[in-house]
């Protein structure tokens, strides 16, 4: 049975030498949030294209503008302006951030370290040079290559495209993943279950961390507790990037996943991971496809699609696979587990003045979803450890969409 870190490993491994190349596709930045660049972003020109004020204050030549010194106001630049006139010797420009400083000037002294009288500015320190001001250039020369393609594109990243003109991209599409969900007792969200029957919330959480994993949810159903039905969803699955699968990968006598992707071909690298909860999670290749068998109880799909599924979306969008979102934190109460497993345990993470403080929540085991509801991270506890004392540094798995 691998580790949790062994078994993401293999995972990454196996989609990173089978993955091809993906389809693109043009998209517009306001439409390109959180999709793979598949093309180079070359800057138009330099930026900043001119010497930037980064305050409000007064352009000066350092020199002159000493502790004690008084200067003539020669004028007032704003943001937007053009500057032709350069800085007289014995004069200064009152300048508004994002301005451009004249030529002569190689400071921008702050408003608030100045006394005005009329147009005569008197300094009360004295000026370093480049001080408040963004020399022409600084930040990228132009035809410089700025974003490459494998880059995801996040707020900054597509501001950046905007700020040079690149408003049309070249981007991977993003990669279809298969969701089913397995067994009788599950039934469709808007029907009223059974005495023991449960709603099929597997397949909404499974397509929100699709979406938030960069990835596009086809929802497939429930396939009931017969080879057939298991198999014919399997086989509508596999005509997509990714197949995921919830329940059904146990030891009983009606989880049938594994011995019906056997029989389409199925080699598998792992069937179960030293971890509560998730420990049953299944992971395969089938028909060069990567198919997930995750545990049906709702904490384990959502842990193990985090700990595997994400890794396996992003390299399939084109890009690499992020790290785990591991912090940091400071456990305030003392928690108590077996050994031998790698423990996720729903938490809370808070971060008061004195730094990042976790808390375990109770919870009644993998389908208690109202206590990870309430939960914004995962405490991790090694499989080594059978308690861990109020106050050590511990290990958090953050969860992605609420922190």
């Amino acid at each position: 049975m691998l580790s949790h870190e062994q078994a993401r490993k293999k995972v990454i491994e196996q989609v990173e030498k089978r993955k091809g190349p993906r389809a693109i596709a043009s998209a517009s930045v306001w439409d390109a949030l959180g999709l793979v660049l598949a093309q180079e972003v070359k800057t138009d020109r330099e930026y900043p294209p001119f010497d930037r004020s980064t305050r409000d204050g007064y352009a000066v030549r350092s020199n002159e503008a000493v502790s004690g010194a008084q200067l003539k106001c020669a004028g007032e630049i704003k943001a937007g302006d053009t500057v032709r006139e350069s800085l007289a010797a014995g004069t200064c420009w009152q300048i508004m951030t994002g301005a451009g400083v004249p030529a002569g000037a190689d400071a921008v002294v702050m408003i608030e370290h100045t006394i005005r009288e009329s147009d005569l500015v008197r300094f009360e320190r004295a000026a370093v040079p480049r001080q408040n001001l963004v020399p022409r250039g600084s930040e990228a020369a132009a035809g410089q290559t700025i974003l490459k393609p494998g880059t995801r594109l996040g707020y900054a990243e597509l501001a950046l495209a905007a700020q040079v003109g690149a408003v049309q991209l070249q981007c991977a599409q993003r990669p279809r993943v298969a969701i089913v969900s397995t067994g009788d007792e599950v039934v469709l969200i808007d029907e009223t279950p059974g005495p023991f029957q449960i709603r099929n919330s597997n397949s909404v959480s499974l397509a929100a961390q699709v979406r938030i994993a960069g990835g596009e949810p086809v929802v497939l159903g429930n396939a009931a507790d017969r080879i057939e039905d298991v198999g014919e969803k399997i086989e509508r699955g596999l005509k997509e990037d990714a197949l995921v699968l919830s329940g059904g990968v146990s030891m009983g006598k009606y989880d049938l996943v594994e011995s019906v992707l056997t029989a389409m071909g199925a080699e598998f690298f792992f069937d179960a991971v030293a971890i509560r909860p998730g420990r049953p999670a299944v992971f395969g290749m089938c028909q060069g496809k990567p198919v997930f068998g995750l545990p049906g109880n709702p904490v384990s799909t959502m842990v193990t699609f985090e700990l595997f599924v994400a890794a396996a979306i992003d390299l399939l969008s084109g890009a690499e696979a992020r790290a785990l979102p591991l912090v940091e934190a400071r456990l305030s109460e003392e928690t108590k587990e077996k050994s031998g497993l790698t423990h996720f345990l729903p938490a809370r993470v808070e971060w008061p003045e004195r730094g990042p403080e976790v808390k375990a929540l109770k919870w009644q085991g993998s389908g208690d979803i109202a206590a990870l509801a309430k939960a914004n991270c995962f405490l991790v506890v090694p499989a080594d450890r059978e308690k861990i004392a109020a106050g050590e540094s511990v290990s958090v798995l953050l969860r992605k969409d609420v922190v």
